[in-house]
This record gives C-alpha cells, sequence and structure tokens, in this order.
C-alpha cells in the first residue's frame, strides 16, 4: 500500500508544474486525498485536499490554503486512482518538498495532518530563475 509523488522539478517563478500522487495496493475512491508541503526549517503544511470520488459533484469538494489559493487547482483520475496537483504562477516562495497523503474519512475536503492514513515520499519542487 503506497502513494507515489512525481513531476517536482526546477521552474522559472511564473511558471508550472503539475504533480501527481498515485495509489498502489488500494483504492483512493474513499479517501480524502491532501497535497502538504514543507520548506526547509519549517512545519510540513497542507496546502490543498479533495474529498472522496461520491463528494465529486459537490461544489464544495475542494479546499485551498490561502497561500495557494487561485494559482493551484487539485482534481482527481478516479480511473488512473490518481491525483493531481496543476501548479499556476509559480513563486519561488513555493519551493518545497510536496507529499500527498490519504485519509479515510472522505467524505470531506478535510485533510488533518496528523491522521493522514498513508502518505507518499514526497517530490521536490524549486521555483528559481
Amino acid at each position: 500500500l503506497q502513494l507515489v509523488e512525481s513531476g517536482g522539478g526546477l521552474v522559472q517563478p511564473g511558471g508550472s508544474l503539475g504533480l501527481s500522487c498515485a495509489a498502489s495496493g488500494f483504492s483512493l475512491d474513499d479517501y480524502a486525498v491532501g497535497w502538504f508541503r514543507q520548506a526547509p526549517g519549517k512545519e510540513r503544511d497542507v496546502i490543498s485536499c479533495i474529498a472522496n470520488r461520491d463528494a465529486s459533484t459537490r461544489g464544495d469538494n475542494t479546499w485551498y490554503a490561502d497561500s495557494v489559493k487561485g494559482r493551484f487547482t487539485i482534481s482527481r483520475d478516479n480511473a488512473k486512482n490518481t491525483v493531481w496537483l496543476q501548479m499556476n504562477n509559480l513563486k519561488p516562495e513555493d519551493t518545497a518538498d510536496y507529499y500527498c497523503a490519504a485519509f479515510g474519512v472522505g467524505i470531506y475536503p478535510i485533510c488533518p495532518k496528523d491522521n493522514m492514513d498513508y502518505w507518499g515520499k514526497g517530490t521536490l519542487v524549486t521555483v528559481s530563475s
């Protein structure tokens, strides 16, 4: 049972990256999935969360931190058992290790860092000119 992130890398300010979080050994359908990031010397914080598959028809099935609202978009691809994070207009302060995690109580876009059930190992995003 694991989550694997991919898509990190080096990008210039104002650029875009797409991160993926693929699950193996279990289905993400019933899980809320969150993206977290941790910059050097700082705590790991949640930046976005998406509720489970059944909540997809609701308009309130996603949540974003103020720091990324309007620039990042989280989405699910249920057929591929994957959650995506599209990051646009990247800023140097977005530089961090990015992690995805799954939470078994998935009906709402709530991703409590201390209670997530599964974590990926992370992927590094560096925003620099």
